[in-house]
C-alpha cells in the first residue's frame, strides 16, 4: 500500500508535483543499491524492522510538519518514507523467499504479489480521502507499515541458513534450533 500510495498522494503535498515524482521514482535506485549491500551485512529481521519502523515515522512526520516554511523538511519526510519502504520491501521479496521450502514458495510468493495488488488498489482511495485530511493518506500509510514491520519479530531468522525443500526438513530444522 505505501509503495503505491506514496507516489500517488505527492499530489496532495505543498511543493511541485513534477519534482517530487522525480524524486521518488530516482529514490527507488539507490534503495535497490542499498539493499543489494545491506543484503550481506545485516540480518533479514533487523533490516525489515529499521526500514518499516523508518518509513512509518517520517510517512507520519510528512503529516505533522504543515507548515508552509517547512516544506524542505516535508518533502526530506516523504523521500525518506518511500527509499525506507522501497528498501523494506525489497529486502521482504528476498526475506520470503528465504522463509519457505521449496514445495511451497511458489504459492508464499503469489501471496506476497496479491498483497501487493490489494495495497495498489486500496491505496488510491486512500490518497482521494487524503486530499481532505492528510491523515488519511500518509497517516494510514505510516501506521501500516510501522504495524507490519513489528509482525516480523515473530517470525524467525534466515540469514546463513540452506534453504529446506520440504515442509518435514523445514520442521525438523526449527526442532534442532529450539532444543
Amino acid at each position: 500500500m505505501v509503495y503505491y500510495g506514496m507516489p500517488l498522494g505527492v499530489g496532495n503535498l505543498p511543493f511541485n508535483l513534477y519534482l517530487s515524482v522525480t524524486l521518488n521514482a530516482l529514490s527507488e535506485l539507490p534503495a535497490s543499491i542499498v539493499t543489494f549491500f545491506l543484503i550481506g551485512k545485516s540480518t533479514r529481521k533487523k533490516s525489515l524492522l529499521v526500514f518499516a519502523m523508518l518509513s512509518g515515522i517520517c510517512s507520519i512526520g510528512c503529516v505533522i510538519v504543515q507548515n508552509d516554511d517547512f516544506k524542505v523538511l516535508q518533502m526530506g519526510f516523504e523521500l525518506f518514507s518511500f527509499f525506507s519502504a522501497c528498501t523494506c520491501f525489497n529486502v521482504l521479496l528476498i526475506y520470503t523467499v528465504e522463509l519457505f521450502p521449496t514445495c511451497v514458495r511458489n504459492s508464499a510468493v503469489s501471496m506476497v504479489r496479491q498483497a501487493l495488488v490489494l495495497g495498489g488498489a486500496i491505496s488510491p482511495m486512500l490518497v482521494a480521502f487524503g486530499r481532505k485530511n492528510r491523515w488519511f493518506s500518509y497517516g494510514v500509510f505510516g501506521i501500516c507499515i510501522a504495524i507490519c514491520g513489528l509482525f516480523v519479530l515473530c517470525l524467525p531468522e534466515t540469514k546463513g541458513r540452506t534453504l529446506s525443500d520440504t515442509m518435514d526438513e523445514e520442521e525438523y530444522k526449527e526442532s534442532v534450533f529450539v532444543c
